[in-house]
C-alpha cells in the first residue's frame, strides 16, 4: 500500500489506547503482521501548508470500519489530527542496520492529576515492562503516548534516540560512538532511561532513572571474572549462541525465520564444577525475571497431587504473562538443582507410588505441552544425566545439553585469580605466589577444590599468628603484617586439599618405591616405548584410546613399569585398578568399581589408567579352570570403549599369563603387546648387582666369574628380595643352631652351616650347591 487516503477514527477500546498503536480494519491490513505506517498530516500556516509524516505501528481490529484508521486521543493530540479528518497512509520499512534503539529517553509523569503519589517508583521494573509491552513497536522523537505500569497511568514523551550498533547483533566489538536518530525500532536489547519531567512530583528510584551503562548479553567484553565465574569461557559461548541467540533480535525477524526459543538447557558434570553457579549467572546477565532456583527434593511432597501441583506454581507467571503481553511477554527462568531427584526414568522405581512419574509427566507438559509456552528456560543441573527420563532430552525441552567439566590450565588461573583478587587488592598476598604455577600444580582440581585450596593457605598463614599458650589469642602485632605465601600454597596443596578426580601419588609410588633397575638396554627400550605411546595419546587426533598390554613373568617388573610410564606422562588423571582393592567384592561390586574408575577417568582431558594383575581381577586359576565371566566382560566392553570427544585415554595392563588372555579372547582388545623378559643373562645380573648396591667390587667380581656364561632366569623383584634376605646375614655374626630339624632340606642345611659366612658368598654357595635346577627354583629350594 503507498499513499492511501483513509479518514481518522476513535480508538475502539480503553485497552487498545494502552498499546500506543493506531487500529485499522483487517480488510486494510493484513491481520498477524507487524506494519509499520507513515501518517501524512497537512498543517495550514498564514503563509504555507506544512506536510508532517509521522511514524505509527499498526494493529488490527474487527470493530474498525475499513477505510478509517483509529487514533487514542493523546496519539491525535500529538499529531494534531481531528477525527474524521482526510489523512494520506504509506506502508514504511525499517533499516536494521541503523534504526534499532539502543537506548530511549523518556519523560515521565503521572497522567491525571488525582493519581498523584509520594510512593518510589522503582524505574528498573518499569523499564522492563515497557520492553515487554511495545516490543517491536516503532517510536518517534517528541512523541507522547500513554503507559499503563503498578497499576497506575503514566504520561510519557521520548526526549533522545540513540541507534543500536549493529555490530553488537553480529557479536563484534561496540564501537563508542553514538549515533542519534529521530526513529527507531524497539526490541528486547536495549536500554530504556526513564526521567522526571520538570514539573512531576514522581518518585524514582533504580538505575534505569539514570544513563547508567548496561551490557548485552551477546557483547564478547562481557568479563566473566567480575561475576565469580572462571574457566567457563566456552560454555558461555556455546550457551549464549543457543539459548539466547533468538531472543536477542527483534521479533518480527524471529518470526519471519521461522525460529522458536530453546526452552531447556541441561548442566551436567562432576561436583564443584560451576553448575549452580553458572545457572545463577545467566539470569542476572539476562534482562529476564528474577530466576527461579528449586532444590529438585522440595519438590516432592507427601500430600496426593502437592508434588504436581508446585511444579504448575513454578510456570504460573509466565502462563500469566503470556496471555497478557503474547510475544512480548518477558523471560521466565526456571532453575532445577539436582534435577535427577525429581526425573528419573518413568517407570524405573518398582514398588513405588508413581509420584516420580507423574512430577516427570507434569514438567514435560509445562515445558512442551498442548499449550506451549514461548517465554522460558528451564534449566536443569545433574551430576548423573543418566538418571534422567529420556523424553525430558529430546530438542524442544532440555535440549541444550552442556557437560561442566574440570577446568583446563587457563580457567584454573582465572578461578585463582577470581579467588585471590581481594587478597591482592589488600596486599595480603605474597609476592612469590605466582598463580600460573599454582594452576600447573592443580591439575583436575574443580573450581570448589580451588577455591577450599585458597582457603586452606588463607588457614595456614592465618595459624602463623595465633599464640600457643593456655589460651588461644591472636598476636595483634604481627596480624598486621599477615601475608599468604607460596609456602602456604604448597602446604595445602599437599596435605590438605586433594582432588576428587585425579591423580594421587599415593596410589602408584609404593609400586616404584625402589626406582626402575635398568639392567639392561631392554628396561629402556620398554620406557621409550611408553613414552611414545604416551605421546601418540597426547598428540593423536585419530587415535584418543591407546590400549598397551606389558606381560611377563612373575616377578619381572611389570606392575613398576607400568607405573613409571603413568607417573613420567605427567597426565592429570592416573589410577591404578589393583585386584588387592577388591578382595571380597562380588562379581557385580567389581564391575561397578572397575566401570567406576573408567568413567572418573572420561572426566579429564587427558587420563591414564593402569590394570593390574588381569588374571586376579578376573579371579582366575588353573585348577578347573575357573574365572569371572562377568568381569571378563566388563573389561572387554571398557577396553574397547573410546572416550568422549575432546578426551584421551592410555590403559595399562600386565599380566604374567598371556596365554590365558589369549583363551579368552582379550588379548585381541590390546592395541600393542609389550614384553616384560627376567633377568637371564650373566651380566645382565651382574649389571643388577652393580645397580642395586650394597655390596664390595671383589664379591660382584666372585659372582661374574662363577655366572660367566650360564643361564639365569630371574625376576628382578625376586632378586631384590633375596639381595636383602643375604644383607641381613651379614649383620648377624653368630648362629645358634638350636631347635632346627635334622630332617631340613638339603639346601637349608647347607644354608645353616654357611651362614656366617659374607652376604654375596651365602649367595653364591646358595647359587651352585645345586647347579641342575633352574636359578630361581635353587633360591628358592
Amino acid at each position: 500500500m503507498a499513499g492511501r487516503l483513509m479518514q481518522a477514527a476513535r480508538c475502539p477500546t480503553d485497552e487498545l489506547s494502552l498499546t500506543n498503536c493506531v487500529v485499522a480494519s483487517e480488510k486494510d491490513f493484513k491481520s498477524g503482521q507487524i506494519i509499520y505506517i507513515y501518517v501524512c498530516v497537512c498543517v495550514c500556516t498564514v503563509y504555507i501548508y506544512i506536510y508532517i509524516y509521522i511514524l505509527f505501528t499498526v494493529k488490527t481490529h474487527p470493530s474498525v470500519v475499513p477505510g478509517t484508521i483509529a487514533f487514542s486521543l493523546p496519539q491525535r493530540k500529538w499529531a494534531g489530527l481531528s477525527l474524521n479528518q482526510d489523512v494520506e497512509v504509506s506502508v514504511y520499512s525499517f533499516d536494521p542496520s541503523r534504526q534499532y534503539v539502543g537506548t530511549m529517553t523518556l519523560e515521565i509523569d503521572f497522567l491525571q492529576k488525582k493519581s498523584v503519589d509520594s510512593n518510589p517508583y522503582d524505574s528498573d521494573k518499569m523499564a522492563i515492562e515497557f520492553i515487554q509491552c511495545f516490543t517491536a513497536q516503532a517510536f518517534s522523537v517528541g512523541q507522547q503516548f500513554v503507559f499503563s505500569c503498578f497499576d497506575k497511568l503514566f504520561a510519557l514523551v521520548i526526549k533522545d534516540i540513540e541507534a543500536m550498533d549493529p555490530s553488537i547483533l553480529r557479536g563484534e566489538q561496540s564501537s563508542s560512538k553514538k549515533q542519534k536518530i529521530k526513529i527507531g525500532l524497539l526490541h528486547g536489547n536495549c536500554q530504556v532511561i526513564f526521567e522526571k519531567a520538570e514539573s512531576s512530583s514522581i518518585n524514582l528510584i533504580g538505575k534505569a532513572k539514570t544513563r547508567g551503562s548496561r551490557q548485552s548479553i551477546i557483547n564478547p567484553d562481557w568479563n566473566f571474572e567480575r561475576m565469580g565465574i572462571g574457566g567457563l569461557d566456552k560454555e558461555f559461548s556455546d550457551i549464549f549462541r543457543r539459548a539466547f541467540a533468538s531472543r536477542v533480535f527483534p521479533p518480527d525477524i524471529v518470526e519471519q525465520m521461522g525460529c522458536k526459543h530453546v526452552k531447556g538447557i541441561l548442566l551436567f558434570g562432576p561436583p564443584g564444577c560451576g553448575k549452580t553457579l553458572m545457572a545463577r549467572q545467566i539470569g542476572k546477565i539476562v534482562n529476564a525475571r528474577e530466576p527461579k532456583v528449586v532444590n529438585g527434593p522440595e519438590i516432592l511432597n507427601k500430600y496426593v497431587g502437592e508434588s504436581e501441583a508446585n511444579i504448575r506454581k513454578l510456570f504460573a507467571d509466565a502462563e500469566e504473562e503470556q496471555k497478557r503481553l503474547g510475544a512480548n511477554s518477558g523471560l521466565h527462568i526456571i532453575i532445577f538443582d539436582e534435577i535427577d531427584a525429581i526425573c528419573k526414568q518413568r517407570g524405573s522405581m518398582a514398588g513405588s507410588t508413581g509420584v516420580h512419574d507423574t512430577v516427570v509427566n507434569q514438567l514435560l507438559s509445562k515445558i512442551d505441552g498442548v499449550e506451549q509456552l514461548n517465554n522460558i528456560l528451564v534449566i536443569g543441573m545433574t551430576n548423573r544425566p543418566d538418571l534422567i527420563d529420556e523424553a525430558l532430552l529430546r530438542p524442544g525441552r532440555l535440549e541444550v545439553k552442556m557437560e561442566i567439566g574440570l577446568p583446563d590450565e587457563t580457567g584454573r588461573v582465572q578461578i585463582l585469580n577470581i579467588h585471590t583478587a581481594k587478597m591482592k587488592q589488600s596486599n595480603m598476598l605474597a609476592k612469590d605466589v605466582d598463580i600460573k604455577e599454582l594452576a600447573v600444580d592443580t591439575k583436575n582440581y574443580s573450581g570448589a577444590e580451588l577455591e577450599g585450596l585458597v582457603r586452606a593457605a588463607q588457614s595456614t598463614a592465618m595459624n602463623r599468628h595465633i599464640k600457643a599458650s593456655t589460651k588461644v589469642e591472636v598476636d595483634t602485632e604481627k596480624a598486621q603484617m599477615l601475608e599468604v605465601s607460596r609456602s602456604d600454597f604448597l602446604a595445602s596443596l599437599n596435605n590438605d586439599i586433594k582432588p576428587a578426580f585425579g591423580t594421587n601419588q599415593e596410589d602408584y609410588s609404593s609400586y616404584i618405591m625402589n626406582g626402575i633397575v635398568k639392567w639392561s638396554n631392554a628396561v629402556s627400550d620398554i620406557l621409550g616405548d611408553g613414552e611414545l605411546l604416551v605421546q601418540q595419546t597426547k598428540n593423536s587426533e585419530r587415535t584418543p584410546l591407546v590400549t598397551v598390554l606389558l606381560e611377563g613373568p612373575p616377578h619381572s617388573g611389570k606392575t613398576a613399569l607400568a607405573a613409571k610410564i603413568a607417573e613420567d606422562s605427567q597426565f592429570p588423571f592416573i589410577k591404578i585398578c589393583s585386584p588387592d582393592k577388591m578382595i571380597g567384592y562380588s562379581e557385580t561390586a567389581k564391575c561397578q568399581a572397575i566401570k567406576k574408575i573408567f568413567e572418573d577417568a572420561y572426566k579429564s582431558q587427558l587420563s591414564c589408567v593402569v590394570v593390574d594383575d588381569i588374571e586376579r581381577l578376573l579371579d582366575f586359576v588353573p585348577i578347573g579352570p575357573r574365572f569371572s565371566n562377568l568381569v571378563l566382560q566388563a573389561l572387554l566392553v571398557l577396553l574397547k570403549k573410546p572416550p568422549p570427544r575432546g578426551r584421551k585415554l592410555l590403559i595399562l595392563g600386565t599380566t604374567s599369563r598371556k596365554d590365558v588372555l589369549q583363551e579368552m579372547g582379550m588379548l585381541d582388545s590390546f592395541s600393542t603387546t609389550i614384553h616384560i623378559p627376567s633377568i637371564c643373562r650373566g651380566e645382565h645380573l651382574i649389571e643388577a648387582l652393580e645397580l642395586l648396591g650394597g655390596f664390595q667390587e671383589e664379591e660382584r667380581a666372585i659372582i661374574a666369574k662363577k655366572v660367566k656364561g650360564q643361564a639365569v632366569w630371574l625376576g628382578i623383584k625376586k632378586l631384590q628380595m633375596l639381595i636383602e634376605m643375604s644383607l641381613q646375614v651379614r649383620r648377624r655374626k653368630t648362629f645358634s643352631p638350636c631347635g632346627l630339624s635334622r630332617r631340613l632340606p638339603e639346601s637349608q642345611l647347607f644354608l645353616r652351616n654357611h651362614l656366617r659366612f659374607e652376604s654375596m658368598s651365602n649367595l653364591i654357595t646358595l647359587w651352585h650347591h645345586n647347579e641342575n635346577k633352574p636359578l630361581q627354583m635353587r633360591l628358592l629350594s
